[in-house]
């Protein structure tokens, strides 16, 4: 069984200790052991980052740009290479797994225009003979803290513009599925990175922990579920870091009476679905204005979610991989139980499903659940699995009022033929990412992504203009130059013009 290594300062490096094993979650066999990094660890890729930093920072942007080129060229040269080793680690499917790189490879596109993002402000004679500008400068080291379900997206969500605007960056991927991961860190050494700018360390809390307690390491990004996003953020803020920690969701879909229904259900079903529903933008609730919407949904979505193709995600034409470990797939199966117990219709039962040739597989199949009520575990908490629920209300204030009350705010969409009503709703509800008939409403990467409420700690969103802002700092400088000729008396009250 291999060892995956931990790469600082341009090394790979392994250390004896602590480690775990990551599995194929298609076949239910441990593939790799991963070492898990002790505080010396980290702190070999802290002062690997510092020792980097002055000659970094003083790099001009387009340079660092020329970098980010090169990167992205190897990224698009190695899509397939890389897919494959997400789908062997992640359980996601090929092609889910290509699609969730080339969103990553739009984020490096936009630090690609370090030249333009990082331009300041200038204003000329702001007072008699006087300028001023501002520029952003970066903050020195900082971290990102990843999580499985995009293990090669959410990464360069964080550190391509972190490292475009002059800082040096630590990551600790998922222990997971880091392949990818670690991949894609060498290619960016491979396109001239110079070593220390970025280190990859494998670990666990241990390794959070020494991350959130370095002096060190400035400001820190993490994506993941809701206690840990807390945890993260009052640790870091406490010890005066900068920190967006994004959490967890409770996503859902307006279904309106004028919906485009067969439009509506294809979405849904890749929304609902896709990646076993493990992402944190996945819709697990459709809420249906209406017992006529709700019947005609409920009627489309049966057949379609028996329908599934499930298997291996490394293999081709597949619509579902398997969840990423046993774990996952009994807690999902768990929350299918309580459900039930507590009272809601479950149409569609994936549990208990077998691939042939794979019957060590973590799969589960898509379940349904209807006649779902607010007060229900499966409505109130983030599942992360294949399991929809529908939900039945009277009128839209009512499906908002339902949304707006869920201590989750990431993502949610309404299907609607009304302009007014998407203009209410988009107005009035309490979520940071809209959609109206687009159901996973990802922001490009020149937006910002982000939620509201309980899913996201702190004042910024990840990638996109909010991005610049959590990795750099804004320094005013106001200068003079006064003619030779002249002398001013001192001024003894506050100046202005």
């Amino acid at each position: 069984m291999s060892v995956i290594p931990h790469l600082i300062n341009g090394e790979l490096v392994t250390e004896n200790g602590r480690a775990v094993d990551v599995f194929n979650p298609s076949t239910g066999q441990a593939i790799h052991k991963l070492p898990l990094a002790s505080r010396e660890t980290i702190q070999h890729a802290i002062d690997a980052a510092k020792a980097a930093f002055p000659a970094w920072r003083n790099t001009p942007p387009a340079k660092r740009a020329q970098v980010m080129f090169r990167f992205k060229q190897l990224l698009e040269q190695n899509e397939a290479r890389i897919s494959q080793l997400i789908s062997e680690e992640h359980g996601k499917t090929l092609e889910d797994a290509a699609g969730e790189l080339k969103r990553g490879i739009e984020n490096v596109e936009f630090a690609c225009a370090a030249p333009e993002i990082l331009k300041g402000e200038y204003s000329r004679n702001v007072g008699p003979n006087i300028d001023a500008w501002s520029d952003f400068q970066p903050l020195g080291v900082v971290a990102g803290i990843t999580p499985f379900n995009f293990p090669a997206m959410v990464p360069l969500w964080m550190y391509p513009l972190a490292i475009v605007c002059g800082n040096c960056f630590i990551l600790k991927p998922s222990e997971r599925d880091p392949s990818s991961t670690l991949l894609i860190a060498q290619l960016l050494l491979e396109a001239g990175l110079p070593k220390g700018v970025l280190s990859v360390v494998h670990g666990d809390k241990t390794a959070v922990d020494a991350l959130i307690d370095a002096p060190e390491v400035k400001a820190l990004s993490f994506v993941g579920s809701t206690p840990i996003a807390e945890y993260i953020y009052a640790e870091g803020t406490k010890r005066g870091k900068r920190v967006q920690a994004l959490g967890g969701a409770k996503n859902h879909a307006v279904l309106m009476p004028d919906a485009d229904l067969d439009n509506a259900v294809s979405a849904l079903m890749g929304a609902a679905y896709g990646s076993c529903g493990e992402r944190c933008m996945a819709i697990s609730v459709a809420v249906c204005v209406g017992d006529q919407v709700a019947d005609a949904l409920v009627a489309k979505l049966v057949p379609q979610i028996k329908a599934l193709k499930i298997g291996a995600g490394t293999s081709c034409g597949l619509d579902m991989g398997p969840l990423v470990t046993g774990q996952a797939r009994d807690k999902v199966s768990g929350y299918v139980e309580d459900g039930v117990a507590a009272g809601a219709t479950l149409v569609v039962d994936g549990r208990g499903l077998s691939v042939a040739g794979h019957e060590e597989g973590f799969f589960l199949g898509g379940c349904l659940f209807d006649n779902v009520t607010p007060d229900m575990r499966i409505y109130k908490e983030e599942i992360f699995g294949p399991v929809l629920c529908v939900v039945r209300v009277n009128s839209l204030e009512e499906a908002m009022q339902l949304i707006n009350d869920h201590e989750y705010g990431n993502g949610t969409c309404i299907f609607t033929r009304d302009g007014e009503a998407a203009r209410l709703f988009c107005d009035e509800i309490e979520v940071g990412m809209v959609g109206v008939n687009v159901p996973l409403p990802v922001p490009v990467a020149y937006h910002s992504f982000g939620g509201w409420k309980r899913s996201l700690f702190g004042d910024l969103h990840a990638y996109g203009p909010d991005g610049v802002r959590f990795y750099t700092r804004r320094k005013a400088i106001t200068q003079r130059w006064p003619q030779r000729a002249s002398h001013e008396a001192s001024q003894f009250a506050f100046p202005s013009l």
